[in-house]
């Protein structure tokens, strides 16, 4: 469903909400608290066209629970003052833009009082795109596997009055023809390096790497092949990292083109919709994927995101 689609199908804030019933509830209105499916519906008298227009309200006829709740409760849309329409828009805007969207651009395209308003929906929906089957010792990639470090960042420019941060690093892995799977290092080195490979690359997966001495140890533990760029050399039959570079070349482009700069403290959450949406590039409909990630997503306040504000400097 691309953005014209979504804008048609979605006028209004009555279509929006009864799209995400239908999305959490297939069977029928639940209780978000204890599941019970005897609920009543409270009705919400609007006497301007201006006043806020709340989705339906409903309480749990469970004795003990009499909890009120909507279709958004417990999930990333919850407590939002923003529009349905507008959240809708925002999701088909960043879903299917290869290099991001940045928070400025929400506001001006959707019409969004203010900036920090903007960032924390764009915040919000990259958040539901994090990976949550990626974890340890479930969903290992296999089968050919190229693997590379690089770091992210600019120049510490000394005009700036603030302490110097190093460029974080980054690594990546990715399936030649399947998905990408980055995460940051606060060292590198060959623990880390050897250790993200042995955690998240199945055992019979064949290696890719350069010649990077942190990696010399990984033919012990996989089968391992490398390409020396010191040397100039790009590829050696099958052998190459070419998969890799070119997505933090995409990667690379998109901070610095869409976002300028970003903080360290959330760089971990721009790299997880970087590999959303690479991951899900041949999604037919990444709309409605990403609208269904978001209603089993739990809220993140902003108190939570803007937290530990000495670890949120630019870089």
């Amino acid at each position: 469903m691309n953005l014209i689609d979504v804008n048609e199908k979605f006028k209004t804030e009555e279509s929006c909400w009864n799209y995400l019933e239908e999305m959490r509830w297939p069977d029928g209105v639940r209780c978000v608290t204890c599941g019970n499916d005897k609920v009543s519906v409270i009705t919400r008298k609007v006497s301007s066209e201006t006043e806020n227009k709340r989705g339906k309200i409903y309480q749990c006829l469970e004795p003990t629970c009499n909890q009120q709740f909507s279709a958004t409760s417990g999930t990333i849309f919850h407590d939002s003052h923003l529009p349905l329409t507008k959240w809708f828009l925002a999701v088909a805007l960043i879903a299917d833009a290869k290099k991001g969207v940045s928070a400025k651009q929400l506001q001006r395209h959707l019409g969004i009082g203010s900036y920090k308003t903007a960032w924390y929906m764009a915040h919000r929906i990259r958040k539901s795109m994090e990976d949550t089957e990626g974890s340890l010792f479930t969903g290992r990639l296999k089968g050919t596997v190229e693997v590379d470090e690089t770091y992210v960042g600019g120049k510490y420019d000394k005009r700036r009055k603030r302490a110097r941060y190093e460029k974080p690093a980054v690594v990546g892995l990715i399936e030649r023809g399947g998905k990408v799977r980055t995460m940051r290092l606060n060292v590198v080195s060959k623990d880390t390096l050897v250790g993200t490979i042995i955690n998240h690359t199945e055992e019979d997966a064949h290696i890719m790497t350069d010649e990077h001495r942190g990696y010399k140890s990984v033919g012990k533990i996989r089968k391992h092949d490398s390409v020396n760029h010191i040397k100039e050399e790009w590829v050696r039959g099958n052998v190459h990292t070419n998969t890799i570079e070119n997505y933090w070349s995409l990667f690379k482009r998109g901070l610095i083109g869409s976002f300028h700069q970003v903080s360290v403290k959330h760089l971990e959450r721009y790299m997880a919709e970087f590999d959303y949406r690479f991951n899900n590039r041949k999604e037919a409909d990444l709309f409605t994927k990403t609208i269904a990630r978001m209603c089993g997503t739990t809220p993140m306040p902003m108190e939570k995101l803007v937290a530990d504000p000495e670890a949120n400097q630019p870089f």
